[in-house]
């Protein structure tokens, strides 16, 4: 019998808020897409489909004229990822996958007006990356333009309301690689919210960059015993966009004993840049069941967090029992607003930099600050296993 999802609300599953975007200076819709830059866009699409439960939906390379890079689109719900693989040394990605790494080089969003919010951008004194320019074809025109931020990352703003094709003028319609016929029909529906590392004494300069030019405001801050274990610590702020569909936490390492998370990142990325996304499913359990049997690999917690009578009595009711958390090894963090569930992948390439995060949101609109230590504790592990705590 063939499983039938019901449809999910993406604003209730990534915690947004009713916002009139109009009245914003740098009014944003949601995310459009996020592009990697990796080593093998063939391969990397392929595991995104098996591990991720993500559909391809569209292509692009050298077959349409396209001689730099070949381009894979793939979607679960409303999120969409593009993976880009240099077909050639001299393609500029390629040496920025040398110096990186597979990572992200776009987050890209979409408003309703690109001119005027690039114009605003610049005016707020924003670095200009790719001034506004119409792409089209048989399936109408997208309007894009693109400003820099943090190490060699991107905003793209783009405004499809004009295109019916399958991703962006030029791709064609790409099927699946893989059906399956089991589990839940996507294992995520959104994104929730992209989580960017800079450099000691820079987080503050690209919070204030956010609320200047594209009218984000403070929705979390995390600073000394917050976010700090016995040998690492780190800093980490949080800004969003009015509705709260988009949200960046920003972090930089702070100074400890021993090298943060941040500091490794920073160290095998070989600058900022995207650490993290988190991936808003609507049932946790069954997300994680069918990506560890896919082959992701998620962070170990220990037993002890689970039976601290401290977390059972701070979290009360939720709707999974603590013991199928526990044996998932699934976080639970409880705030004014309700509750949230989360897990973090371990990185997904031999780097260690990008990684994920499942989340499932009941009312919360934090980050699971309940959960840092224990979380920090399990990253401080596997650097120590690598060598590089």
């Amino acid at each position: 019998m063939t499983q039938v999802e019901p449809e999910i609300d993406e604003s209730v599953l990534v915690g947004a808020i009713d916002h009139d975007i109009t009245k914003d200076p740098f009014p944003i819709k949601g995310w459009d897409h996020v592009r990697f830059m990796v080593g093998n866009a063939k391969q990397a699409a392929h595991y995104y489909e098996t591990a991720f439960g993500m559909k391809r939906v569209a292509y692009r390379g050298p077959e349409q004229g396209y001689r730099d890079y070949a381009e894979y689109v793939l979607v679960s719900g409303g999120a969409t990822f593009v993976l880009s693989g240099a077909v050639h040394a001299k393609a500029p990605g390629a040496g920025h996958h040398a110096r990186h790494g597979d990572g992200v080089v776009d987050i890209a969003l979409e408003v309703p007006d690109v001119d005027a919010s690039y114009a605003h951008a610049l005016a707020q004194g924003a670095i200009g990356h790719t001034e506004p320019v119409t792409l089209s074809d048989e399936h109408g025109e997208v309007r894009i333009a693109a400003i820099e931020t943090y190490g060699e990352t991107v905003h793209t703003l783009v405004d499809r309301s004009k295109y019916t094709g399958p991703f962006l003028p030029g791709f064609v319609a790409k099927d699946p690689i893989v059906e399956r016929t089991t589990g839940p029909k996507r294992f995520f529906q959104a994104i929730d919210h992209v989580v960017g590392n800079v450099e000691l004494g820079k987080m503050d300069e690209w919070v204030e960059f956010y609320k200047r030019v594209m009218g984000f405001t403070n929705m979390a801050e995390f600073v000394g015993d917050d976010i700090a274990t016995e040998y690492s610590a780190l800093m980490s702020k949080v800004v969003a966009s009015g509705t709260r569909k988009v949200k960046f936490p920003l972090n930089e390492p702070a100074i400890s004993k021993k090298k943060s998370q941040i500091d490794e990142y920073l160290e095998f990325y070989d600058g900022p840049g995207p650490q993290h996304i988190a991936l808003a499913t609507n049932d946790i359990l069954a997300s994680v069941d069918a990506m560890r049997a896919a082959g992701v690999e998620f962070l170990d917690t220990p037993d002890s967090y689970y039976d601290d009578p401290e977390l059972r009595a701070r979290i009360g009711d939720v709707r999974a029992p603590i013991e199928e958390l526990k044996k998932r090894k699934i976080l639970v963090d409880r705030d004014e607003d309700g509750y949230l569930l989360q897990i973090f992948t371990k990185p997904l390439q031999d780097r260690p930099t990008v990684f994920f995060e499942m989340i499932e949101r009941h009312g919360s609109l934090g980050f699971g600050k309940g959960n840092f230590k224990a979380l920090f504790e399990a990253i401080e592990r596997e650097q120590d296993k690598r060598g590089n705590l």
